[in-house]
């Protein structure tokens, strides 16, 4: 039996597998990459448009990171997840998104994080749908994995500061409340009815209940975050081992990286860390943080459950 330990464990590590294994490949054609690799990607070897180190993570982890960094006892700390973010962005990373930087510049200009979202929503309100939000969102499903509503507030919150769309913030709550239902040991099948559950989005809704139904073939796996979502729940649902679940999103092709971190994370949640290859683990140059901090946000929401927070 898996247990909550595991699952927390392999939220992160899968989220970061999927993403260093998909670096090596991002932005290529799913042509290209089952050219290239026609048994699908299966070894995280670096390079890629970013030059990465061999189990080097790109801005999916990094932002993932920031997050549960500012998670604590109490809860979530939204001005520390911008300060985070804001410490990041000062660093240059190799791989930032656009919407994301564009935000970021904004913060680091002295804009609040309260009102970045409306700025850019008056913008450019037509290109803030981009899966930047959903890719790092993980960490609060397993720091409010009991409490739907305080997740669904720091989902809608920390997605706002760089995407604002309702796209991006009603799909960060959707992949939370699935991930969410997953380490508490609910079924495959009912994942997408328990991501789904209160969003306040048709899109959003429509896009994870059709997922599962579509032909590979009408699978995408773009930037775009309800292809993000609709490719992820998908291999969620058509393999049936966290590496194959993994290994097919990455081999989608296009934004490789963080369809691989969506559909690592959730397939962590469910198979567990034991269920994620050796062979990616071991050279996870954040393996380490990543262990401790599930263990702080497990030991946390296991304190708010004893408190009847739930």
């Amino acid at each position: 039996m898996t247990t909550l330990r595991e699952r927390y464990d392999g939220v992160l590590l899968g989220l970061a597998a999927g993403d260093a294994l998909g670096g090596s490949v991002e932005f290529m054609p799913r042509s290209a990459v089952l050219r290239a690799h026609p048994n699908g990607v299966r070894e995280i070897t670096g390079g890629g448009p970013h030059d990465l180190r061999r189990g080097e993570v790109t801005d999916d982890t990094a932002m993932a990171l920031a997050i549960a960094r500012a998670c604590t006892a109490e809860g979530i700390d939204l001005d520390q997840v911008a300060a985070n973010f804001l410490e990041w962005y000062r660093s240059d990373p190799k791989d930032i998104g656009i919407t994301t930087s564009r935000a970021l510049a904004k913060m680091d200009a002295g804009v609040s994080w309260h009102e970045i979202g409306d700025r850019m929503m008056a913008e450019t309100p037509q290109k803030l749908a981009g899966n930047g939000s959903v890719m790092r969102c993980a960490p609060i499903a397993l720091r409010f994995r009991s409490d739907r509503e305080r997740l669904r507030r720091a989902s809608i919150d920390t997605s706002r500061m760089t995407h604002p769309d309702p796209m991006a913030t009603w799909g960060s709550v959707a992949l939370n409340q699935a991930i969410a239902w997953l380490l508490n040991g609910g079924s495959l099948d009912g994942a997408i009815a328990a991501a789904i559950e209160g969003v306040e989005n048709e899109d959003v809704v429509k896009v994870i209940t059709g997922s599962v139904d579509r032909p590979y073939d009408a699978v995408t796996s773009s930037g775009f975050v309800l292809d993000t979502l609709g490719a992820s729940f998908w291999a969620l649902a058509h393999r049936d081992s966290a590496e194959e679940a993994i290994v097919t999103a990455v081999s989608m092709g296009d934004d490789t990286d963080t369809t691989g971190a969506v559909t690592g994370a959730l397939a962590g949640a469910y198979y567990g860390a034991a269920a994620l290859p050796e062979r990616w683990l071991s050279v996870l140059e954040p393996r380490d943080e990543l262990v401790d901090l599930a263990g702080r946000l497990l030991a946390w929401s296991e304190a708010d459950d004893r408190a009847g927070r739930s």
